[in-house]
């Protein structure tokens, strides 16, 4: 999933429900089920997300949404192999920031 989010340092819950697609509901919801997910909060409860926040928002929403995992399924995968997750989610971004820039350079000939 291509997330489009400027570079940042923190990200407010509205800018990252935005990007992934969700409710702010559902990132408070998954705040409280993954131990992953841990932004920083102001004294009135207003979340930051930092880049390594919407790393791990990024693999439990590609667990959830697209691969269809329960929510006990993601926390035991997330446990057992958070790295690899990563690793893949990673190849996958450079993957299709190749072919955005493939089909660009195609739709220039």
């Amino acid at each position: 999933m291509k997330i489009n989010l400027p570079e940042k340092r923190y990200y407010s819950i509205g800018e990252v429900a935005k990007a992934f697609e969700v409710n702010t509901s559902l990132l408070r919801y998954w705040e409280k089920e993954f131990k992953q997910i841990q932004p920083k909060k102001k004294s009135s409860g207003i979340r930051k997300f930092t880049p390594g926040d919407i790393e791990n928002i990024q693999i439990i929403h590609h667990l959830l949404k697209e691969k269809g995992m329960t929510i006990e399924g993601a926390k035991n995968h997330m446990a057992t192999s958070k790295d690899s997750e990563q690793a893949k989610l990673k190849l996958l971004n450079r993957l299709q920031k190749i072919k955005d820039e493939l089909t660009a350079l195609k739709d220039n000939l």
